[in-house]
């Protein structure tokens, strides 16, 4: 029997991949409850799992005392939010106040439905992809449910009626939007190479070559950008505590700050589930291992081994960040973010644009080939590619020499001289390094220092008439 499904996707590569025909409603739902059940545990696990990494990072032990080796604290600290008391303030508005952390942390679970975790498995008598849904326009299912997700954000610091939530809700938002536009725009060179925006449809687009590779500029913005969406440390400038007191939350206890905890974190495996799918073959196998057995380690089940390897390779990122870094300036890590990711993005879209238009699928610009590690490259696509490595090269060294120049001005602006006089300002200052202290006349100062005021007799007329 001809598989019509699979001669549709072929032909139109926008139509998903995954297949849902033989996936009955009830089987969705347990698939749902499977993703549910997973994530929680994944929170469970990456708390204790940060604590650690970050107690041996900082020399000490992490939680070691509830359950072996500490692995019931996280649920510990759970109970302890449940059965804790939940106070909220008079000004506060009662029902926007409940909503918020609701909207947040549903929004968070929403994204994780067109992650692909497998291939086609059998459940239940059904053959069904490890996937909850798919779509054509899927991977921009992610970016539409972080701004939703910004509401939630906004809504806690306005409806908590005190000035510091108010601020950190501000802060928060702008710092969501501003990195959704290079997120966004880090996406287009995948779509570009992948020919589509649905999940399913990438995943198989890299089954010969791991877009992390050639579209290796569109992965560090992403990298950057999910620091940035997530508000984790170094750049969690919503919740600076020596700033904003605790941002968004800073009124919210109880299972209200739980659910907004959950959700951060359950944002952490979204970015990351997102970023593996799109740039890392998603639960595809490694090279060498999916060559085993003739790629019996690649399909089925396996899939979720290796999908959650890879997510948890991104987590100990995010911790490695928190436990090495200083918090960043507001205003830097805001104007890095408009003056330089987005700039950059942008550039990058465009090259990947005449790069795929040179490539030899499209051939844009002719169909001369050449062989070069066993793969045929056009030669336009070699052409672009160093029209593209001039352009970096001489946009790095404008860039370094204005640096230099800059550098070179303010240290000239900043000269310390040779000599210093410590008692000049009427305060005893040290000399920097390389200064030579200029001796005061203390017989000068000891008769300045002992004459009366009132021996002055001399009128302000005469004083002026002996300076000049």
């Amino acid at each position: 029997m001809i598989d019509l499904a699979y001669l549709v996707t072929e032909v139109n590569p926008s139509v998903p991949r995954a297949d849902f025909s033989d996936t009955p409603v009830w089987l969705s739902l347990v698939k749902a409850l499977f993703l549910f059940v997973y994530l929680l545990l994944s929170v469970l696990l990456v708390i204790w799992f940060e604590r650690r990494v970050i107690g041996r990072m900082q020399q000490r032990p992490g939680p070691n005392r509830n359950g072996p080796f500490g692995l019931l604290q996280t649920l510990a600290d759970g109970m302890k939010s449940m059965l804790k008391e939940d106070v909220r303030p008079k000004a506060a508005d009662a029902l926007i106040f409940t909503i918020a952390p609701i909207i947040f942390a549903t929004m968070a679970f929403v994204s994780f439905a067109i992650m692909p975790m497998g291939g086609d498995v059998s459940m239940f008598g059904h053959r069904t992809p490890l996937q909850l849904t798919d779509l054509p326009v899927a991977s921009l299912l992610v970016l539409a449910v972080a701004g939703v997700a910004a509401y939630g954000i906004v809504l806690a610091g306005w409806s908590s009626g005190s000035t510091y939530p108010l601020l950190g809700g501000l802060r928060a938002t702008a710092q969501i939007i501003s990195y959704e536009i290079a997120m966004g725009l880090s996406l287009v060179a995948v779509f570009l190479y992948a020919g589509s925006m649905s999940t399913s449809q990438i995943v198989y687009a890299q089954r010969d070559l791991w877009f992390i590779i050639p579209a290796c500029v569109s992965f560090v913005i992403y990298v950057i950008t999910m620091v940035g969406e997530t508000n984790r440390l170094p750049v969690d400038l919503a919740e600076g505590e020596g700033e904003i007191v605790g941002g968004y939350f800073t009124e919210y206890s109880g299972m209200r700050f739980a659910m907004f905890f959950l959700g951060e974190y359950i944002n952490m495996f979204t970015v990351s589930a997102l970023a593996t799918t799109l740039f890392l073959g998603g639960p595809a196998a490694p090279p060498g291992i999916a060559a085993i057995g003739d790629g019996m380690l690649d399909q089925g089940w396996w899939g979720v081994l290796w999908f959650t390897a890879k997510l948890w390779v991104f987590m100990f990122f995010f911790v490695w960040l928190r436990g090495s870094l200083p918090r960043t300036r507001y205003d830097q890590f805001m104007r890095f973010g408009w003056k330089f990711l987005i700039p950059v993005a942008l550039v990058w879209v465009i090259a990947v644009a005449f790069m795929r238009a040179a490539s030899p699928e499209l051939g844009y610009f002719g169909d001369g080939t050449v062989s070069l590690l066993g793969r045929e490259i056009s030669i336009a696509s070699l052409v672009v590619v160093g029209f593209i490595a001039v352009l970096v090269l001489g946009g790095t060294w404008l860039w370094e020499t204005r640096v230099e120049k800059r550098t070179a001005a303010e240290q000239e602006a900043a000269h310390v001289p040779d000599e210093v006089d410590p008692f000049a300002g009427g305060y005893p200052v040290p000399p920097l390094p390389g200064q030579r202290l200029v001796e005061p006349d203390r017989r000068g100062a000891t008769a300045l220092a002992d004459a009366p005021a009132s021996t002055d007799t001399t009128t302000s007329t005469e004083k002026e008439q002996h300076r000049g």
